[in-house]
């Protein structure tokens, strides 16, 4: 969903100059390696700022979170890459599908994923896209699932590193007592997705 649409969406709440900061069109130009497009996408929990390579969607974070600008810049120290404002396939797909699974029209997500990271955040990201809508995991689930059952700690560090939130469900990882546990993109929203797929009264 874009900026032209307004069908109850939340405004972007100032997000708009901060996203405009994200860009340095001097070093789009001078560099020759791959292009990482960023655009906004509305959502009924506000503005996110999707990436895509041509390879796949390798963000999708938050417009409001406080280190938006530290993870793009290290995601591009990963894959080597600069960021410009643009679209693509993978940016058209995401919000299409996105559209879908916020009017409960979809349960998973296709599109092509590019998601850097250490051996364990890939074991922990890769577990977190096992977990089926309307179910949740601890985090000690997890860590019993990619046999480090003394990781549930790291586990949620690997959580809060999500650079694809949603596509990625970290979301669906709670506390082993029943409440919520932390979310990047604060309670409230986790709280939204979990009551979304069937999970509402978490606390």
């Amino acid at each position: 969903m874009k900026d032209g649409d307004d069908r109850g969406y939340k405004s972007h709440d100032g997000s708009r100059d901060a996203f405009a900061c994200l860009f340095d069109e001097s070093v789009v130009k001078n560099f020759s390696g791959a292009l990482v497009v960023l655009t906004r996408v509305l959502t009924p929990l506000g503005p996110l700022i999707a990436g895509a390579t041509e390879d796949g969607l390798c963000l999708l974070e938050f417009a409001e979170h406080p280190q938006l600008k530290t993870r793009i810049n290290r995601l591009c120290k990963e894959i080597h890459c600069v960021v410009t404002p643009g679209e693509n396939a993978h940016i058209n797909r995401v919000q299409h599908e996105l559209d879908e699974y916020f009017s409960g029209k979809r349960t998973d997500f296709n599109v092509p994923l590019i998601v850097p990271g250490t051996d364990f955040q890939l074991q922990v990201w890769e577990e977190l896209q096992r977990i089926p809508y309307g179910e949740t995991r601890s985090y000690e689930d997890i860590a019993l699932a990619i046999n480090n059952p003394r990781a549930f700690r790291a586990v949620g560090l690997a959580n809060g590193n999500n650079r694809i939130p949603i596509v990625i469900p970290c979301h669906r990882v709670v506390r082993a007592n029943g409440t919520l546990g932390g979310y990047g993109g604060e309670q409230w929203r986790k709280r939204f997705l979990l009551d979304l797929e069937g999970h509402p009264g978490f606390n």
